[in-house]
């Protein structure tokens, strides 16, 4: 079969990314949109690519020295690229190609000019433009110069950008392809890029076009700035004009250059708003065709636009579907559970199986629609009362988006008698609740009753009777969430909470009083998990053997290997029964598809050896008695205080009634999320029996291919005994792309990311704002800690870091404060803060990117700021 090396563009759609390149696949998908007009021309394949790679075996020596380079190593990364450039520009192309591309340039005429672009295989895709990774060429001038510059192109697969893009973004060198499109030049009066989304705020009903005079060039490498028109509803509704004292254009014999713009012209608009609204409407056609919002560079030529290029815009935060054309408002269930992180298909249908709450899907993250509740007013305002008790960025962004009077539709109040969110303890849902820690005992005691039946009972079902029995035991776990007296113990220990700062602020002008008042409160399972991990440290340290062998530990069966040694045993069984009790817990737990303490327990091992090193024998109980001393000092100083004051005992009798509450339904608070981890664990572990199955069964691959699937496709599978693979893969890819973006705290069905802002002026300039959760203030060196795994702690650090769920709190006991970019009043990193007594501040925006690790930082927790020190 003989080779095709050049393709015409109307032969071309988006599906032939692997011979023609992204680039090219999108250019000939838009040559075939009834309306857009695209540039003639031609692709050179990526047979060609390979064919003439192919006679350079110095090529893939190169390549394979640049594989083993070390990503670090910039240096080595550049000598290396510019190698292989060298060597792929000096290549002959073979006598065949040399002509099909000559034989396809004839028809355009002998001194045409050309643009010659590259066209890579991982370029312009849903998950990862590569925009700007390859070279483009303009204005080339006859068959010569543009079979000089197809190598050339071919050569700027290996640009240093190139090389590193690919190798951030998990692409082997050796699996992309370049293809080249050749289209004939053509020579605009303006040009420019139409986004059909905002590319800031992500909003989809708004397009922004940037214009220029001239050849887009001049926008692209920055020379100029543009006019900015802003278009919603075909209509333009905001515009920025900017003064284009340059432009490059091209020259008649090849090539460009910049000129200067007539003074006159400089700041008049490079384009009317009539033809800004008709480019949009091109924009909306294209984007329809592709099925996702694009970034397009256009060509204004004759009063008529040329489209040049279409590729989707990546960093979009995606939308959940809904199925209807109503308004929507999304708030992030990941930032309520400190997991911010993308999550498995798997891990999302399960999530949203046990939830108590309708949830929707987007870009791997689960969000809640409060679209109804911010209707009505009375609801909407305890919504926002709870909201913002918790995190005050969430109630700004929600409501910023009411300020936009046609956004959300009013609706009348709910009926009289319906309980709404919020509220005082006075009237609240844990009045009714008596101060007996016999409840809290009750309730865990339940819980886990439950959680052994559910063992038990699971261990019998294989095949479709296991995913009938998980639906139903769903129902339970659902049951046990919505307790309505464990609903009461949860408010009842954060009204008190709330109770109490508010009060002895407006009496005794102290802020955040409660954070010193819970020191310590009983029951807290999360922070029970931290000490434990000392009680462990204390173990190991009496055995310097076991302490040596820890500090080599790599695989998963140093458990095994620890008899072994002197003291082994005893080690052993430490660790072990630490694991029993908390090896359901990980970073990120509330995806069941995270690998568990339990499933590996070498992520224990750089917290216990931190704690050997930084604590002495004994320091759990003692840090414990600590806190419950402070605690009690805190009560007596405040009760004598209030006592001291007009109607005193009435306040100090209140404030008794509250501190009792709050110390004895406060810890309870953690309990909830231990007990659904623990399901999830039984869960998980009966899933992956069931997936093992299929993999002998020659089904799966690899059993962890079912974290790619939802509940119910698991559940077909098994019934059916076939998977689609390619589905799988998919999958796998999607998530990748996930990993890369940031989601918003709240979000529009119109793709509007809504961050919301902290309306405060009461900070020192240059301070970092956040929310105060633990009081104190403390000074002392940054660590910037992205993975558990990678904890080094010293004693006096400060942990800054994105979030921290309950799997963190081990870390907790070695610190002295603690600064993160999420987070909110009653979020496990602030009630773990408060028990332990850290100073933090939380809901830090881009708190890891603006603190580098080791500088030194006055943490502020009683009043929410932070300082960067000199």
């Amino acid at each position: 079969m003989t080779e095709q090396y050049v393709w015409d563009l109307q032969d071309i759609d988006e599906t032939q990314v692997a011979v023609v390149g992204g680039k090219g696949a999108h250019l000939g998908g838009l040559s075939g949109i009834e309306g857009i007009r695209v540039p003639g021309g031609f692709c050179v394949t990526t047979d060609a690519f390979r064919r003439t790679m192919a006679e350079a075996p110095s090529v893939h020596r190169q390549l394979d020295q640049l594989a083993r380079t070390d990503p670090d190593d910039r240096e080595a990364i550049r000598t290396l690229s510019a190698q292989i450039r060298r060597t792929i520009e000096g290549i002959a192309l073979p006598g065949d190609i040399a002509a099909a591309i000559t034989d396809a340039l004839a028809p355009f005429g002998e001194q045409v000019a050309y643009a010659v672009r590259s066209s890579a295989t991982a370029e312009d895709l849903p998950t990862a433009s590569f925009a700007g990774q390859q070279d483009t060429y303009l204005n080339v001038v006859g068959p010569t110069a543009v079979l000089r510059h197809v190598s050339r192109c071919w050569a700027s697969l290996f640009t240093e950008r190139a090389v590193t893009y690919r190798r951030q973004n998990g692409i082997d060198h050796r699996t992309v392809h370049m293809a080249v499109v050749v289209q004939q030049m053509v020579f605009p009066q303006a040009s420019g890029i139409l986004f059909t989304a905002d590319p800031v705020t992500g909003n989809r009903q708004v397009a922004t076009v940037d214009a220029g005079f001239g050849l887009g060039e001049a926008l692209v490498s920055g020379l100029v700035n543009p006019d900015v028109f802003k278009v919603r509803h075909g209509e333009v509704v905001a515009r920025t004009i900017a003064a284009k004292q340059r432009a490059v254009q091209a020259l008649p014999a090849g090539g460009t250059q910049e000129v200067a713009i007539d003074a006159q012209r400089q700041e008049q608009p490079a384009l009317t708003d009539a033809q800004v609204v008709r480019l949009v409407e091109l924009g909306r056609r294209i984007e329809a065709h592709f099925g996702r919002p694009q970034d397009i560079e256009w060509c204004l030529v004759d009063e008529d636009f040329q489209i040049v290029q279409s590729r989707p815009i990546t960093t979009l935060f995606p939308l959940p579907e809904t199925g209807d054309q109503e308004n929507h408002v999304y708030v992030s269930v990941g930032h309520q559970q400190m997991m911010t992180d993308p999550m498995k298909p798997l891990g999302l249908s399960l999530w949203q199986l046990t939830a108590m709450a309708p949830m929707h899907e987007a870009g791997g993250r689960l969000f809640v629609d409060v679209t109804r509740r911010l209707a009505s007013p009375a609801s909407r305002a305890g919504l926002l009362e709870l909201i913002g008790r918790g995190d005050p960025l969430v109630r700004d962004a929600l409501e910023t988006v009411l300020d936009r009077e046609d956004f959300v539709p009013s609706l009348p109040d709910a009926p009289p008698g319906r309980p709404q969110s919020g509220g005082s303890p006075a009237g609240g849902a844990s009045a009714p609740i008596e101060t007996d820690p016999a409840l809290v005992t009750k309730l865990i005691e339940r819980s886990q009753a439950s959680i052994a039946a559910l063992e038990r009972d699971i261990r019998t079902k294989t095949g479709p009777a296991l995913f009938d029995f998980l639906l139903e035991a769903f129902e339970e776990h659902k049951r046990v969430l919505s307790d309505p007296l464990s609903l009461q113990v949860i408010m009842a220990g954060m009204e008190a909470t709330w109770w109490l700062n508010d009060k002895l602020q407006e009496w005794l002008g102290e802020k955040n009083a409660a954070d010193t008042l819970t020191l310590s409160a009983p029951d807290n399972v999360t922070s029970e998990m931290g000490l434990a991990l000392l009680d462990v440290a204390d173990v190991i340290r009496r055995h310097p053997e076991v302490v040596a062998f820890l500090q080599g530990v790599e695989g998963e069966g140093f458990l095994d290997e620890l008899a072994k040694l002197a003291g082994g045993t005893e080690a052993r069984d430490a660790i072990e029964a630490y694991l029993d009790r908390y090896g359901m817990r990980c970073v990120g737990e509330i995806d069941i598809t995270r690998p568990r303490w339990r499933e590996r327990p070498t992520t224990l091992v750089p917290l216990i050896l931190d704690n050997v090193r930084n604590f002495e024998p004994g320091a759990a109980e003692r840090r414990f008695e600590e806190g419950r001393q402070k605690a009690q000092k805190k009560e007596q100083d405040v009760l004598s205080r209030l006592r001291a004051l007009p109607d005193g005992d009435r306040k100090a009798d209140e404030t008794q009634r509250m501190i009792d509450r709050v110390r004895t339904f406060i810890g309870y608070r953690e309990y909830p999320k231990y007990g659904i981890v623990s399901r999830y664990f039984v869960y998980k572990q009966a899933l992956l029996r069931e997936a093992e199955r299929l993999v002998q069964a020659n089904v799966l691959a690899e059993k962890e291919d079912v974290f790619s699937l939802t509940f119910q496709e698991f559940r077909d599978v098994v019934r059916s005994h076939q998977v689609d693979g390619q589905l799988i893969q998919q999958r796998k890819d999607a998530f990748r792309s996930y990993q890369a973006l940031t989601p918003p705290r709240v979000l529009t069905s119109e793709g509007e990311a809504v961050t919301g802002a902290y309306r405060r002026d009461d900070v020192p300039a240059g301070a970092l704002i956040g929310l105060p959760v633990s009081a104190g203030t403390i000074e002392g060196r940054a660590r910037v800690i992205l993975d558990i795994a990678e904890a080094d702690l010293e004693a006096g650090d400060i942990l800054v870091t994105t979030f921290t769920d309950p799997s963190w709190s081990p870390l907790f006991v070695g610190i002295t404060g603690l600064v993160t970019e999420v987070g909110g009043l009653m979020t496990h990193g602030a009630v773990i803060a408060r028990e332990y007594g850290l100073p933090a501040v939380v809901g830090v925006a881009q708190a890891t990117r603006l603190i580098r690790d080791g500088q030194r930082i006055r943490v502020h927790g009683t009043d929410g700021y932070v300082e960067i020190l000199s």
